[in-house]
C-alpha cells in the first residue's frame, strides 16, 4: 500500500508536473527491468560478496530513457542532507548531456534501485564518481546511445556531437536524432561497459559547477515528506518500552495496567521487547507511561570516574597490530630525547534535533517499510530475520528522516514499527521519545590512546609508537546482525562484540589505515609494502578493542575523529619539545605530496606566521590568543585535509572562544564546489559542537545525559567562527569522499591554539571550562 502524501508534498509535485502515474508512465523501462525478485537476487549476492553492496552489472538497472525524452536514473546512495542528491543527478546530466532539469533520480527503494549497500563512511562520492556504477553506467548509455545515432543518420562516430539529449553531425545541423527517438520507452538491454570513456573533467559543463541543492526549495518551504509525515490509510501508532538499565531482561507485564485506556489496541511483547499501540500517538506515549512492566535487576555499570583508566587492564580484548618494525623499543632506548603522551575521548552521541521515526505495514506475509536507515538492502534483509519472513518479501523505502552522520535511532526504530505492525497486522508509525533515542542509541566509542615519540639530536622523529583502548558493541547492522542495534537484541539476535585475542599477531597485510589508527608521518611499512604518508621508519601501532557496555557505532568519522585528535596533538607537542614551527614540522615528516600540499595552503590562507608554538610573552590572566594546524589523510587515502584553527582563551573562566577555521581540502576532481564548501563548514561546526560540549554521561544503573539539558552541544546564541574553505581541485586524480574530512582535522587544531595561546594542552575532549582551568593550572 502506497503512503498518503501531505497536502503540502502534493502541492510540490503538482507545481513540478509531476505525479506518481506520470513516472510510471514515463520510465516504464525502469519499472520493467525491476521486479522484487530481481531485487532479492541482488541482496543475495551483495550479501555473499560483502557489506558495500554489489551495484548490478545490467545497464537497465541504473537508467531508463522514456519517450518524452526524461532520464530515470536509479542509485542506492541517499540523500542524508550532504547535498548528493544533486551531486548525483549532476553526475547523470553531465556524462549523458542531457539537462539538469530533464534528470529524476530514485534513491535506495529495494524494489527499484541497485543495492550500493550502505550511504555512510564518505564513501558515496567515490563509489559512484570514479570509472564504476553510476558513472560508468552513463558513461555506456551515452556511447550506447552515440552509436545508435550513427547507425541510424549514417554518419561516423567521430563527426557525432552530442547536446541536451540529442546527437548530431558536427559539420550538418540537419542531421539530429533525440535520445526520445532513439530508445525512448526501451529497454538498453546491454551491460556496462568498463571500457566506455568518462568525461574528463575539463569537460564538464555541469559537474564542477556550483548548482544549488535541488532538495532546498522542498525543504525551507515545507513541501519536502519526511519519514515522520508519512501517512498510511488504517495507520496505528507505537511506543517503545525500554528497559530502566543496559542488561536488564523482562519478567512481567502487567496488560491490565493499560487495560481500559482510550485507544489502546494492544500491548506487544516478544523476548525483551514490550511496545504499546494505539489509535493516536498520544494514546500511546500514555499507555507506555503506565503500562506496568517488571525487569531483573542489572549489573551495575562501570563506574564512569575510572572508565578510562579500567579499559586499560579489562579482559576480553581483541589485539591489533597495525605496523610493527620491530625495533621502536630499540630506536626509543638509544633516541636522545623520547616525549609520550595519553589522550582521552569520551562516549559522545548523534543527538539527533528529531528523535527517528519509520512506519511498517506487515501483513500477508508481506512488509512494507517507510524508514530513514542508510542501508535499505542490508535493513531489508534484518528486519526479513526479526519478523520471519523470506528476505523477498520485504520491501524498504528509505524516506528522509533525522539527519545523524551515523547510527542514531534510524534502524532500530524501523525494526520498532516492524514487529508492532506484525503484532496488530495493521501500517504502525512510531516515533522514539527523546530519551529512548539518547539513551539507547549506538554511541561513538571512547578511546585512551598511549604515544610515544623518538627524537633525534636534529629534532627529526625517528620512531613513533601507539598504543590505544577503545571499547564497542555492536553498530551498523549490516545484512545479517540486527543484534546491532537495541531493539534486535531485546527480540534475541546478538550484538557484535570483538572476539579475544592477545597477544597480537604480527601484521601480514598491507598497512589498512582506514580508521586512521596510523599516524600520518609514519612510513607504514607492513606486509611487505608501503602505505604511509609520512617519513618516520621505526614505527608500531598496537590497538585494543574491548567490549563496552553501552552500543556503539559510526559517528561522523568513527575512529578516524579520536585517532586523528591524539595523533595531531601529539605532533604539535613534539613540534612545541622541539621548538619547531608547527606547519614546517609536520611537512618535514611528510611523504604525501597531497597532504603536504593541503597543509602548505591552508598555511597559506590563513597567513600562519612561521615560529614555535607557544607564542613569546604569555600572559596568566585576562584573554590570550593563539593559533593551531592540524592534517590527516582520511582513511589513509579517501581525502586530504588540513585546519588551522584560531582561538581566544578566557583565562579567566576556562572558555573558549574559536574566532576563525581555515580548511583546505583535496577530494579529487570537484563536483560542486559549493556543496563542498557546505561539508567542510558543516564538518568544522560539528566538530567545534564535539571538542567543546559533547560527552555521554552515566550512574551505576543507566545513561543521564538524555536531553539538551543534560547532553550539551551548542547553546543557542553561541558564537559561531568564520569557516573558510580552501577547495584543492585535482581534476586528474580519482574521486575521494569530502563528508568527514573537515570534522576530523579541527579538534587537534583547535587544542594546539589553546596551547599556543595559554602554554596549557588540552588531552581530553570535550574540552569544558573546567578542564581548561585544570590545564592552565598544570602548566
Amino acid at each position: 500500500m502506497k503512503p498518503l502524501m501531505t497536502p503540502d508534498a502534493r502541492l510540490a509535485l503538482a507545481q513540478a508536473g509531476f505525479s506518481r502515474r506520470r513516472f510510471l508512465k514515463g520510465a516504464g523501462a525502469l519499472i520493467v527491468a525491476f521486479r522484487v525478485g530481481d531485487a532479492f537476487e541482488l541482496a543475495e549476492s551483495a550479501f555473499a560478496q560483502g557489506f558495500n553492496g554489489t551495484g548490478n552489472p545490467q545497464l537497465d538497472a541504473w537508467l531508463a530513457v522514456a519517450a518524452d525524452g526524461w532520464v530515470t536514473a536509479c542509485t542506492g546512495k541517499g540523500e542524508l542532507g550532504t547535498g548528493l542528491f544533486t551531486a548525483q543527478t549532476q553526475l547523470v546530466a553531465e556524462e549523458l548531456s542531457v539537462p539538469l532539469a530533464r534528470v529524476r533520480l530514485v534513491q535506495c527503494d529495494t524494489q527499484l534501485t541497485p543495492d550500493q549497500g550502505t550511504t555512510s563512511g564518505q564513501q558515496s562520492h567515490p563509489t559512484n564518481f570514479r570509472n564504476a556504477n553510476l558513472a560508468q553506467a552513463c558513461a555506456t548509455a551515452r556511447e550506447a546511445l552515440v552509436a545508435l545515432a550513427a547507425a541510424r543518420l549514417r554518419v561516423p562516430l567521430d563527426r557525432l556531437t552530442v547536446k541536451d539529449g540529442v546527437v548530431g553531425a558536427a559539420d550538418d545541423a540537419t542531421q539530429h536524432v533525440t535520445y526520445a527517438e532513439l530508445v525512448g520507452g526501451k529497454n538498453f538491454n546491454l551491460t556496462i561497459s568498463g571500457t566506455a570513456k568518462r568525461k574528463h573533467p575539463s569537460q564538464w559543463t555541469v559537474l564542477g559547477s556550483s548548482v544549488r541543492r535541488l532538495d532546498l526549495p522542498e525543504l525551507v518551504t515545507g513541501k519536502a515528506e519526511f519519514v515522520h509525515n508519512v501517512r498510511v490509510p488504517g495507520m496505528l501508532h507505537g511506543r517503545v518500552v525500554r528497559p530502566p538499565s543496559p542488561g536488564a531482561t523482562l519478567t512481567g507485564v502487567d496488560d491490565a495496567s493499560v487495560k481500559g485506556m482510550p485507544g489502546i489496541v494492544k500491548v506487544v511483547v516478544k523476548n525483551d521487547f514490550v511496545g504499546v499501540v494505539a489509535e493516536s500517538s498520544w494514546q500511546a506515549i500514555q499507555a507506555a507511561q503506565r503500562l506496568k512492566v517488571t525487569w531483573t535487576t542489572a549489573p551495575p555499570l562501570p563506574d564512569m570516574k575510572t572508565f578510562h583508566d579500567r579499559m586499560r587492564t579489562q579482559a576480553g580484548s581483541r589485539d591489533t597490530l597495525l605496523v610493527d618494525s620491530g625495533d621502536v623499543e630499540a630506536t626509543l632506548k638509544s633516541a636522545p630525547t623520547v616525549v609520550k603522551s595519553t589522550y582521552v575521548h569520551p562516549y559522545q552521541m548523534h543527538g539527533s534535533v528529531g528523535s527517528s521515526c519509520a512506519v511498517a505495514d506487515v501483513k500477508e506475509g508481506k512488509a512494507t517499510l517507510w524508514s530513514p536507515t542508510q542501508a535499505v538492502y542490508p535493513m531489508k534483509r534484518t528486519v526479513a530475520a526479526i519478523l520471519g519472513l523470506p528476505a523477498e518479501s520485504v520491501r524498504v523505502i528509505y524516506t528522509r528522516g533525522s539527519g545523524c552522520y551515523g547510527i542514531n535511532g534510524a534502524d532500530t526504530v524501523t525494526y520498532d514499527a516492524a514487529l508492532m505492525s506484525q503484532a496488530v497486522g495493521r501500517p504502525v508509525r512510531v516515533q522514539l521519545s527523546r530519551r529512548d533515542e539518547m539513551a539507547w542509541e549506538n554511541f561513538g566509542p571512547p578511546f585512551v590512546i598511549d604515544q610515544r615519540a623518538g627524537v633525534d639530536a636534529r629534532g627529526n622523529i625517528i620512531a613513533w609508537d601507539y598504543e590505544g583502548w577503545s571499547a564497542g558493541m555492536g553498530g551498523r547492522p549490516g545484512y545479517d546482525t540486527p543484534g546491532n542495534v537495541v531493539t534486535g537484541l531485546l527480540v534475541g539476535f546478538t550484538p557484535q562484540v570483538a572476539s579475544p585475542r592477545s597477544p597480537a599477531p604480527a601484521p601480514t597485510e598491507p598497512l589498512n589505515n582506514s580508521s586512521n589508527t596510523a599516524p600520518s608521518y609514519i612510513v607504514g611499512r607492513a606486509g611487505g609494502e608501503t602505505h604511509g604518508a609520512g617519513t618516520v621508519k621505526s614505527e608500531r601501532v598496537l590497538s585494543h578493542s574491548l567490549p563496552s557496555p553501552f552500543f556503539t557505532g559510526p559517528l561522523r568519522a568513527p575512529e578516524r575523529f579520536q585517532n586523528t585528535f591524539a595523533h595531531e596533538s601529539f605532533m604539535d607537542e613534539i613540534a612545541a619539545h622541539v621548538k619547531a614551527d608547527p606547519v614546517e614540522y609536520r611537512l618535514r615528516h611528510l611523504s604525501n605530496k597531497r597532504l603536504a600540499e593541503a597543509v602548505r595552503r591552508a598555511a597559506s590562507a590563513a597567513k600562519w606566521e612561521p615560529r614555535p608554538s607557544p607564542r613569546a610573552a604569555l600572559t596568566r590572566t585576562g584573554v590570550a590568543s593563539g593559533r593551531g594546524i592540524s592534517c590527516v589523510v582520511y582513511e589513509g587515502d579517501n581525502g586530504y585535509v588540513a585546519a588551522i584553527a584560531e582561538v581566544d582563551v578566557n583565562q579567566d573562566t576556562g572558555t573558549i572562544h574559536v574566532k576563525r577555521i581555515v580548511i583546505a581540502q583535496d577530494c579529487g576532481p570537484i563536483s560542486n564546489p559549493d556543496g563542498i564548501r557546505n561539508q567542510i563548514e558543516g564538518g568544522a561546526l560539528h566538530a567545534m559542537s564535539r571538542a567543546l560540549f559533547e560527552e555521554v554521561t552515566w550512574d551505576n544503573e543507566k545513561v543521564t545525559s538524555v536531553d539538551w539539558r543534560t547532553y550539551r552541544t551548542f547553546p543557542v546564541g553561541f558564537d559561531i567562527p568564520s569557516v573558510e574553505a580552501v577547495l584543492i581541485n585535482q581534476p586528474d586524480e580519482e574521486a575521494t569522499g569530502a563528508g568527514e574530512t573537515s570534522i576530523t582535522a579541527v579538534p587537534a587544531a583547535i587544542a594546539s591554539a589553546v596551547f599556543d595561546a595559554t602554554g596549557a594542552r588540552l588531552r581530553q575532549m570535550p574540552f569544558t571550562p573546567e578542564r581548561v582551568k585544570a590545564a592552565l593550572a598544570l602548566r
